[in-house]
């Protein structure tokens, strides 16, 4: 039953759709003031009445319904209060029926919508710093999927450039073969920085690492071969880190796919008149100095991201024809996508208000930021294993006689690092702490992992007496707030879709949880009577099914023990 739009249809207004009432209501922030209130500012000046006038008058015209508790003017605003028993009985049905459906919907059927996220460089380690930008793209990737839209996750691997050089270089100066395929990126990171030291004193280093890339370019085929080595190490190492977060994807066209696409945007955007030379550098200006010129060719010939990303575009409109086109990618690359979507629109593509930057923080440590150049990186698959060990220490000290530990720490310490990055908003910055992350009793995934397993222990060692169900047994107000919380999930799901925010979703999670400890602190569930424990029970279970649920889009495992 959509309460809200019930609600909407019993407000009488002359001349105001019920959509229009309905897209207003909201849930009050303080629950003692009911369960969805509707503000009148909008539509008090239709009335030439005050807010707080309207909303009299639209109380004095509410009937009685057998799913609404009372309505009351409260200054500019009408309260809501519905029946607790009708509420309860709705979303105990619905939660319990839907099972592993429930937030979903089809409402995307038809519509494609690309993800660009994680997009890791090749040669380069899989570290911390990705683990923001890939924790809410893989989010986002499963959320759409759930709302029924066909998703196509990308990751636009980061194989092109004059860096390639710079490593064919260092590897050809000192690496040894059978250490780097011992040590895999390490072992590449490894000379990447000893490059970088050595050309400071050396600048002749730089020209042998353009000289080996422009033969990356023609197809040397020692080049060649360097190079689709350095690929091969680098996919399967961070295929490893993939497969223990849960992700996948459905293309890894990078950088170097769209080589041989590039000329034919080149050659339009002249045709267009778009794209003009300077000092022997091909560009496209702004109307009105809206943005600073985008870069498109280099004087020596050598194009760039910008020149890259316009055929990435394109080739994903003509070959998905997606609905939306996302790039999750760090906030500091704003100007250059708000260029790119404008090179787009002043090439006539309608499309290009489609493509959206999801753009979001960065990933720090406590001891600082991370450096690839410098070495001050922390592998992810590092993170990985010290978060599981963690988690592994403490589950010993709380749960020592736990079957299968190491998976349980496992899915603890993976889930912890993935809810630590989503409960926020995604443009915050993250100081990453693994004590923060894995504490069992503050606002963290190992809390609400805690509370699912919890409920699990309920249901299997309370054993329903009957088919009956006394629906007064949780016709409270710590019930209620369960109730609603639970009820309040599958818009979570929608709004996240709606503002790239998986956080929604993660706070809705936690809001189950807390509300469902405090229900549990004040509830005598096994020693309840027969028909009010089922009735707890099924509100044990349509918990577990909003958490288990909500952890699912984020990408994090709900054990049934801990």
């Amino acid at each position: 039953m959509d309460f809200k739009k019930l609600l909407a249809d019993i407000v009488i207004l002359q001349y105001v759709e019920p959509s229009e009432v309905e897209a207003l209501m909201t849930r009050p922030k303080d629950a003692s003031m009911g369960d969805w209130c509707l503000p009148c500012f909008k539509f008090a000046s239709r009335f030439g009445k005050s807010p707080a006038e309207l909303a009299k008058d639209i109380v004095s015209r509410i009937g009685a319904y057998n799913f609404l508790e009372k309505a009351e003017a409260v200054g500019p605003y009408v309260n809501f209060t519905l029946d607790k028993k009708t509420v309860a009985a709705d979303v105990l049905e619905r939660v319990l029926g839907e099972g592993e459906e429930f937030g979903s919907s089809e409402e995307g059927a038809g519509k494609t919508i690309c993800i660009d996220y994680s997009s890791v460089n090749i040669a380069k380690p899989f570290h911390m710093g990705h683990m923001l930008n890939t924790s809410i793209g893989a989010a986002l990737y499963r959320i759409y999927r759930a709302l029924g839209y066909r998703v196509v996750g990308i990751n636009h691997l980061g194989d092109w450039g004059t860096q390639f050089g710079k490593l064919i270089v260092a590897y050809k100066k000192w690496g040894d073969r059978a250490e780097i395929e011992k040590r895999g990126v390490r072992g590449l990171l490894d000379i990447y920085v000893k490059f970088h030291t050595e050309a400071e004193k050396c600048p002749e280093l730089d020209d042998e690492a353009r000289a080996w890339f422009k033969k990356i370019e023609d197809g040397d085929a020692e080049a060649l071969e360097l190079f689709g080595w350095f690929k091969e190490i680098t996919l399967k190492e961070v295929g490893r880190v993939y497969d223990r977060l849960g992700v996948t994807f459905d293309s890894y066209a990078g950088e170097s796919f769209y080589n041989d696409k590039m000329k034919p945007v080149l050659d339009e955007l002249e045709r267009d008149g778009l794209l003009e030379e300077s000092d022997g550098a091909k560009l496209v200006r702004f109307k009105n100095d809206k943005y600073p010129p985008c870069l498109l060719v280099r004087s020596d010939g050598a194009t760039l991201y910008a020149t890259r990303d316009l055929a990435a575009a394109i080739y994903r409109k003509n070959t998905y024809d997606f609905y939306k086109c996302l790039y999750v990618v760090a906030y500091q690359q704003d100007l250059h996508f708000k260029q790119l979507f404008e090179v787009l629109r002043m090439k006539g593509k309608p499309w290009a208000d489609d493509l959206v930057h999801v753009a979001h923080g960065m990933v720090s440590l406590e001891d600082g930021a991370l450096s690839t150049r410098s070495g001050h990186v922390v592998f992810l698959e590092d993170v990985l294993n010290t978060a599981a060990a963690k988690a592994l220490e403490i589950i010993d000290k709380k749960s020592p006689d736990l079957p299968d530990k190491a998976a349980t720490a496992e899915a603890v310490g993976v889930g912890a690092i993935i809810f630590g990055m989503l409960y926020n908003s995604r443009i915050k910055d993250v100081t990453f702490s693994y004590d923060k992350a894995l504490n069992f009793d503050g606002e963290t995934g190992p809390y609400v992992q805690y509370t699912y397993a919890r409920c699990a222990s309920l249901v299997a060692k309370c054993e329903r007496e009957g088919d009956a169900e006394d629906l007064d047994g949780i016709a409270d107000e710590d019930s209620r707030a369960l109730i609603n919380a639970i009820a309040a999930y599958p818009e979570a799901v929608r709004m996240a879709a709606e503002k790239y925010e998986p956080s929604i979703v993660a706070r809705s999670v936690m809001d189950v949880a807390q509300a469902f400890n405090k229900f549990y602190l004040t509830h005598n569930i096994a020693g309840a009577q027969p028909a009010v424990k089922n009735a707890r029970l099924s509100l044990v279970e349509a918990t577990m099914t909003a958490i288990r649920n909500g952890l699912a889009l984020l990408g994090i495992k709900t054990p049934e023990k801990m």
